[in-house]
């Protein structure tokens, strides 16, 4: 029996660095990834699509091992970098955006936008009990992220 878990995360941050050099930051997606904590493994699947393995999370033996792979499409002229999920990869499928602009020549604004569904190998009545510890978790690792980018360049 499986569960499925559903994210929706929205932050907005500045960092503190031009367009260009925050657009090359963020889109450079192994480079970006350096900042995000509990990441295991980024596989480079070719074709600027990435696989993510990332640590586990949640209680004891209901904890769970994401794994999903998105393709990355970088809009330098219209401040975007969108990530489409890839089908039949891992547990979790995530889709979302980076929205910039430019605020100053050394500040930027940045606007992340995502959504991810997991499914987890649990019964279902666990879905009640599990669902706001992953959602939590989840939170708590994208606000490391943001905070990790705020002090990046």
């Amino acid at each position: 029996m499986t569960v499925t878990v559903a994210i929706e995360l929205n932050r907005d941050i500045e960092i503190a660095g031009s367009y260009d050099e925050v657009f090359d930051l963020l889109a450079d997606i192994p480079r970006s990834v350096r900042y995000f904590p509990k990441v295991e493994k980024l596989e480079d699947l070719g074709d600027n699509v990435y696989r993510w393995e990332m640590g586990k999370v949640g209680v004891d033996k209901h904890s769970i091992k994401t794994v999903y792979a998105c393709k990355y499409f970088p809009d330098r002229e219209n401040g975007k970098i969108t990530w489409e999920p890839v089908e039949g990869e891992g547990n979790g499928v995530v889709k979302g955006s980076w929205t910039l602009t430019a605020k100053s020549d050394k500040c930027t604004a940045v606007k992340f936008q995502t959504s991810a569904e997991l499914t987890i190998p649990l019964p279902g009545f666990l879905k009640l009990a599990i669902s706001p510890v992953i959602k939590h978790e989840f939170n708590g690792l994208v606000d490391r992220y943001m905070d990790n980018l705020s002090k990046a360049l």
